[in-house]
């Protein structure tokens, strides 16, 4: 069963007014976005995103029974770039990362747990597969993509074995990837050894920090003056982006004081933290969110 990470915080967070317009730009199974309509009015809106088919569907369902919910397909960073209007919204949600229901299923490949097929892509319908990337990347570019997107210290030895294996056996299947990479760490520690490259390969395959880092001047962009920007990442490369992006926006600006009159059109900050990051295993029991953390900024 799914559970909406840091659902009353998040919800909190966004400060709902009862006739605002949101953006839940990451709908998943649509827990937040069901906490964000309970404080809405019949005149509220809220705007939904994703790009994966089973979550369309719910958020299409969703939207069927409640005219105040718009649904958008395809990914956020496209979406809110070509189909949405800046100056808009109250409140902006980003929920990152994959979601459980995506793991459970065997079949999307996104999970060591169980056996599947090697896909992970976010959007099953279109994209190039991890199978398909690790059948044609070379020994460097997969060395850099297990060290940089998953911190992985044997990132080498397993893009060498991979390299080797596949020249008489096809990487296929989740199961022979997890295996593989045991072969090649033997250090053993409570996570399984597959996890850190199997983060990595899913990373890569959906662009998930390019689209991180790329969206939220678009998020930011789409608010109204006082409108909230909350964000939830999973892991330390997802929040190092949204920690530097917020601090960036609420930098006050540097003023050479010999200068005798300011320009007119002088930078000043557009954004203003909001509390302390909050970290789920503070205030939440489920177990795949341990790692959580929530960012809340509002537009200047």
């Amino acid at each position: 069963m799914h559970q909406s990470v840091l659902l009353q915080q998040a919800t909190a967070s966004l400060a709902v007014k009862p006739d605002g317009h949101y953006l839940d730009a990451t709908f998943g199974r649509g827990g937040h976005a069901l906490k964000i309509l309970e404080n809405l009015s019949g005149q509220g809106r809220l705007d939904v995103i994703d790009r994966d088919p089973e979550a369309l569907k719910v958020a299409h369902e969703m939207a069927a029974e409640d005219s105040r919910v718009t649904v958008y397909s395809g990914d956020f960073e496209t979406v809110m770039s070509e189909q949405l209007s800046p100056g808009t919204y109250h409140g902006v949600l980003f929920d990152f990362g994959v979601s459980s229901p995506q793991i459970d299923q065997a079949e999307r490949g996104f999970s060591f747990q169980q056996d599947g097929p090697l896909d992970m892509r976010m959007d099953n319908r279109q994209g190039e597969t991890a199978a398909q990337w690790l059948a044609t990347a070379d020994m460097d570019e997969m060395r850099k993509v297990f060290w940089r997107y998953g911190e992985e210290k044997f990132a080498r030895r397993i893009a060498q074995k991979i390299v080797d294996t596949r020249q008489d056996t096809p990487l296929t299947r989740t199961g022979q990837l997890a295996d593989l990479v045991a072969e090649v760490n033997k250090v053993f520690t409570k996570k399984n050894p597959a996890t850190r490259v199997f983060q990595a390969i899913r990373i890569h395959v959906n662009d998930e920090l390019g689209q991180i880092e790329r969206s939220l001047p678009l998020a930011l962009d789409l608010l109204n003056p006082g409108g909230r920007l909350v964000v939830i990442s999973f892991h330390s490369l997802e929040d190092r982006l949204v920690k530097r992006f917020m601090k960036q926006q609420a930098r006050p600006v540097r003023v050479d004081r010999r200068m005798p009159v300011l320009p007119d059109d002088m930078p000043c900050a557009t954004l203003k933290i909001i509390g302390q990051a909050v970290k789920a295993h503070e205030v939440d029991d489920n177990i795949r969110a341990r790692s959580a953390v929530m960012r809340v900024g509002e537009r200047l």
